[in-house]
């Protein structure tokens, strides 16, 4: 890359991204981590079934349950002798220092081993076993927000309110069935260590909470309240509370399976083009769902009367050469005789982005426009085609820029420059290279999408 065309990138986006020594550009944001969920409460509370029912619920994303439980210390043969003495409920019970090791390599995007622990044998069996990273990670215990060290990992806190009398009949017959012990085995272990442990650090922690459940499984208000909060909390990228002029379409397997296709080196021509489509489409109906609209009643077969809308009619579609005439065809399925104006681009050669071409509507001015361009990189093109659009007067506010990737440095540039234009992306990629490709990207779109590649 000519000294020239970094010089130009690096003025675009000065005072936004820091510049390394050797003049490449380094990531100014880490990759988004995993949503992390804290659920305590006393035995018995009914932690297991709230998070059973928010993981139902959740679906559509990757969630993974990691029980306090499980990092309860292994016992010696002498605490084995003196079992029904021990205290299970105390902070020292458990190996805080592995769990928090665990969570934080899960925190980091890495894989884990989670012990696995024998309730009749108070030891730790097998080689335990492994948890992927995930998109939300929820841990349950009893004293998961007793240590702050613990609780400063958590994205939300949760305590369980269960009525102590019913926690005991729950806890007699779980200890009964699930662990093979004897009623007064049980009745004697909660007078002597559950009821004062729970006293003295579970109901403390209770102030901790930023959600306190009444009734615990019961309670559907409360758990339905929490789904929608992380929901929210899932789609909005960290850029978007910084631009709020940026939308990311909520991610759900679906997306993420067709961009693991789309992103695949080995995914042949055919299929790279059958996906992208699909994402395509996907961006562009989102796209118009930003558009203004008024609002109309209609009169259905029934006789029914419907309260609807219809969008803006003033409308065209400007696609950046060539990449973006792949996403020309959606547009087209979605909005029927549509105005499609062309803008060809030059990213080579000592003089930075030069405009080569432009071919758009007449009329553009009193027109939205929804600039199509799949891969937002460094935003220097985009730079160029919107000061273009603007210089035939269309209104800032008036421009929906649709991408299917983007690199936060191109949004810092774009938005920055531009914080009246909308941007509309299904994914917000890592970083660029020093050669400004998007990592982890999906390679040069346009020789994927139309076979030029080699």
């Amino acid at each position: 890359m000519d000294s020239e065309t970094l010089s130009t990138l690096n003025n675009n986006i000065k005072n936004h991204l820091p510049v390394q020594s050797n003049g490449l550009i380094s990531a100014p944001d880490p990759p988004q981590q995993p949503f992390v969920i804290g659920v305590a409460g006393g035995t018995a509370s009914g932690k297991t079934t709230v998070c059973n029912m928010i993981i139902s619920q959740l679906h559509d994303q990757r969630v993974v349950l990691v029980n306090q439980d499980s990092f309860y210390h292994s016992l010696s043969d002498y605490a084995l002798a003196q079992v029904y003495d021990y205290n299970f409920d105390h902070p020292d019970a458990f190996n805080t220092e592995l769990l928090l090791s665990c969570m934080e390599k899960l925190k980091n995007g890495r894989a884990v081993d989670i012990p696995n622990y024998d309730f009749q044998t108070h030891k730790r069996i097998g080689p335990g076993w492994k948890v992927n990273p995930s998109d939300i990670i929820i841990l349950e215990g009893i004293l998961v927000l007793h240590d702050p060290r613990v609780r400063d990992l958590m994205n939300m806190k949760i305590f369980v309110d269960t009525d102590s009398d019913l926690r005991l009949a729950r806890r007699i017959q779980r200890d009964t069935v699930e662990r093979g012990r004897n009623i007064q085995n049980v009745l004697d272990q909660y007078a002597r260590s559950v009821k004062p442990s729970f006293e003295e650090f579970i109901l403390p922690s209770k102030k901790y909470a930023d959600v306190i459940i009444p009734r615990g499984g019961d309670n559907d208000v409360a758990i339905d309240l929490i789904i929608q909060h992380i929901r929210a909390k899932l789609g909005q990228h960290h850029l978007c509370k910084i631009y709020p002029n940026v939308s990311v379409i909520h991610s759900t397997f679906q997306m993420r399976g067709m961009h693991t296709l789309v992103r695949d080196v080995k995914t042949t021509k055919h299929d790279f083009v059958f996906y992208a489509d699909r994402l395509i489409r996907l961006v562009v109906e989102h796209g118009l769902g930003h558009l203004p609209f008024t609002e109309k009643q209609i009169t259905t077969p029934t006789g029914s009367v419907y309260p609807g809308v219809v969008f803006c009619k003033r409308l065209c579609g400007v696609s950046v050469i060539r990449s973006g005439e792949s996403m020309e065809n959606a547009l087209r399925a979605c909005c029927k005789g549509i105005k499609i104006g062309k803008i060809l681009i030059h990213g080579e050669g000592n003089n930075g982005r030069q405009l080569i071409y432009e071919k758009l509507p007449a009329d553009i001015s009193s027109r939205h426009v929804l600039l199509l361009d799949p891969v937002l990189a460094s935003g220097n093109s985009a730079v160029k085609a919107i000061n273009l659009l603007l210089s035939k007067g269309v209104v800032e506010s008036n421009i929906i820029f649709l991408n299917l990737i983007a690199a936060p440095q191109g949004i810092h540039v774009v938005c920055k420059k531009f914080p009246k234009l909308k941007i509309v992306t299904s994914e917000i990629d890592v970083t660029l290279d020093e050669d400004l490709c998007v990592i982890p990207g999906m390679g040069e779109f346009g020789d994927r999408y139309f076979g030029t590649n080699n």
